[in-house]
């Protein structure tokens, strides 16, 4: 027993191991800007400025800069606006009231209250109070009541500058996350196929939930792009990536409606399961669609995710020509579909299929034309 639980300690230990070194690793450069930032804006207002141990210049931009998930300059704005504000809270103060205990709790509870009024971010509300609270605990600078607020200013504008010209790349987490949310849409068909498969509308409701569940992605990845394309917009070395990123947010939209109707899509087929609306050649035939449908969503989300425009264009293309060929039998007939709760299914799923074409470039009239007419021809 003790050796079983010693080895699950090793092997825990390991993965933690593990698990740190690959972050470490991932935050080299964040960690160089910050403390490159850092250190500048300390020595700028030492001896630029003339500020004798400029502590919150280094403070206000490493807080500002810190380790978020996607290169947002709001984000350095807002905390970069709540040092300093903070900072200059607590020197007015201190200059009116003095610096005994109680004006420590009057500094923290105005500045909470002034930070919620001016922005409802916690964030902004922890560094502002943080901030002047420190003003009031630590010694007066040298310099005068009022140093240590432009050396916030000059801290803020550190981390503000390093933002914009030495950015991370905006597009790399846009891609992440559409690849898991394509990753996502595949899986919901690929449940569904199952659901068909083994006649378990049970399973078509957990495909209907897993595709509930994927509505906060798609709201994750609005806004990543909109803190992306400030970045490309503003940031010289990025900026000729604006185009990309327009492109990866239309395609954003079409996923969007895709999940959408996926969900009335798998709703519908829960009913059909128990009601056993579709007979076995039917079954048969929607659920290899939904899996070949499944397939070109792999693909699509290869060529959104790629980095090379080359292979991107290969994929994408790839992915439009499959799904083209799956769109061409969406027909009631060509399905073996011949009861009107099993056509439903099916011209559901037309509209999916649409979206999906749309999301690999292609224009709304092509991608409805590629699906088979409703009426027969006279």
């Amino acid at each position: 027993m003790a050796v079983t639980g010693l080895s699950a300690s090793r092997r825990f230990l390991r993965g933690r191991a593990r698990t740190g070194l690959v972050r470490s690793k991932n935050s080299l450069v964040p960690a160089l800007q910050m403390t490159v930032c850092a250190v500048g804006a300390y020595a700028f207002a030492q001896y630029v400025l003339g500020h004798s141990g400029p502590l919150f210049a280094a403070t206000s931009s490493l807080i500002a800069l810190g380790f978020s998930r996607e290169p947002r300059l709001r984000r350095v704005v807002e905390v970069g606006l709540g040092c300093t504000i903070g900072i200059a809270v607590g020197d007015l103060l201190l200059h009116w009231l003095g610096d005994d205990i109680w004006v420590a709790a009057v500094v923290l509870f105005v500045s909470i209250l002034l930070a919620r009024f001016l922005d409802g971010g916690n964030i902004f509300t922890t560094q502002l109070g943080l901030q002047s609270l420190l003003v009031v605990l630590l010694p007066a600078p040298a310099g005068g009541p009022f140093t240590r607020s432009l050396d916030a200013v000059v801290g803020g504008l550190f981390a503000l500058l390093v933002t914009i010209l030495v950015p991370k790349d905006p597009r790399r987490e846009p891609r992440k996350d559409v690849r898991k949310l394509l990753h996502e849409l595949a899986e919901v068909l690929r449940e569904c196929a199952s659901a068909l498969t083994y006649s378990d509308s049970t399973q078509a409701w957990h495909a209907l939930v897993r595709g509930r569940n994927c509505q906060p992605l798609v709201d994750a990845m609005r806004q990543t792009l909109r803190a992306s394309g400030e970045v490309a917009t503003l940031a010289p070395a990025y900026r000729r990536h604006r185009d990309e990123l327009d492109r990866l947010e239309q395609s954003l939209d079409y996923i969007d409606l895709a999940l959408r109707n996926s969900r009335v899509f798998a709703r519908r087929l829960t009913s059909a399961i128990n009601h056993a609306a579709l007979s076995d050649e039917a079954t048969e035939n929607l659920a290899e669609v939904l899996r070949e449908t499944a397939d070109a969503i792999d693909e699509l989300s290869l060529g959104l995710g790629e980095v090379h425009d080359g292979v991107r264009r290969a994929h994408l293309r790839a992915a439009r020509k499959d799904l083209s060929y799956v769109a061409g039998r969406l027909h009631p007939r060509m399905l073996d579909v011949d009861r009107l709760e099993g056509e439903t299914v099916v011209m559901l799923f037309r509209p999916l299929m649409v979206d999906l074409l749309e999301a690999t470039g292609i224009d709304s009239k092509e991608a409805r034309d590629l699906l088979p007419p409703l009426q027969d021809e006279s």
